[in-house]
Order: C-alpha cells, then sequence, then structure tokens
C-alpha cells in the first residue's frame, strides 16, 4: 500500500510501514514543515493514504470538503512511539483494505471507519 506518513506522527511509524515494504514517503524526509493542505494535495496526487496524528486534517476533510484518497488519524493513549505503532498495526490488521477512500480514526476505544468520496 502507499502511504505519507505526516511529519507529526513519527519515525518509528515510518519504520514500521516501511519493515512491511510498504511504498511510504516521510513528510519529514520529503518536505519538512509543510501545510496541511499541501500535504493533502501531495497524498491525493500520488495516491497514497495520509497517516497522521493530526485532527487539523478531519477539518480540511470534513468541513472544507477536500479531496483525499484516505486519512488514517491515529489517537494514542500517550505519545510514545510504541503507541502510535500499536494503533498502525492494529489497524493494518483488522481494515487495511478499507483505508483507501475512507477516514479511518483508530484509538485505544477501537476504530472508527467512515467512507467518503475522494
Amino acid at each position: 500500500m502507499n502511504f505519507i506518513v505526516d511529519e507529526s506522527t513519527g519515525a518509528a511509524v515510518i519504520a514500521f510501514l516501511r519493515v512491511l515494504n510498504h511504498d511510504v514517503l516521510a513528510v519529514a524526509e520529503e518536505m519538512p514543515q509543510a501545510d496541511d493542505l499541501d500535504i493533502l494535495k501531495w497524498a491525493v496526487r500520488d495516491q497514497r493514504v495520509l497517516v497522521t496524528n493530526d485532527k487539523d486534517f478531519g477539518e480540511l476533510v470534513f468541513r472544507s470538503g477536500e479531496p483525499h484518497r484516505g486519512v488514517l488519524l491515529i489517537r494514542p493513549p500517550d505519545e510514545s512511539p510504541a503507541s502510535r505503532v500499536a494503533l498502525v498495526r492494529a489497524v493494518l490488521n483488522q481494515c487495511a483494505d478499507q483505508l483507501v477512500d475512507h477516514f479511518v480514526v483508530a484509538s485505544q476505544s477501537g476504530v472508527r471507519i467512515r467512507p467518503l468520496s475522494p
């Protein structure tokens, strides 16, 4: 699967996805401090699911109607790399096939999936 990982999400998530042989672009490596809207446009252009822990992307998708190819918003119980990776792992194990063109929120209490048009 093709992912773009937001800068705030962290290197551990990037490394985890790469170990699983996913195609991963890291905002921190390619376009540090990029604007959220630019990141979302980049994800659409390159057909990538965005992995983030920044709720602002929900505003862009739901309130502003910005197109996307899928967003995985992780809400870890703490900011540790292990917590972030655990949520991404849980989503991939439970519903990887539903990431494209969906807005997925993963937290300690579970996973919510909302289909949206790209």
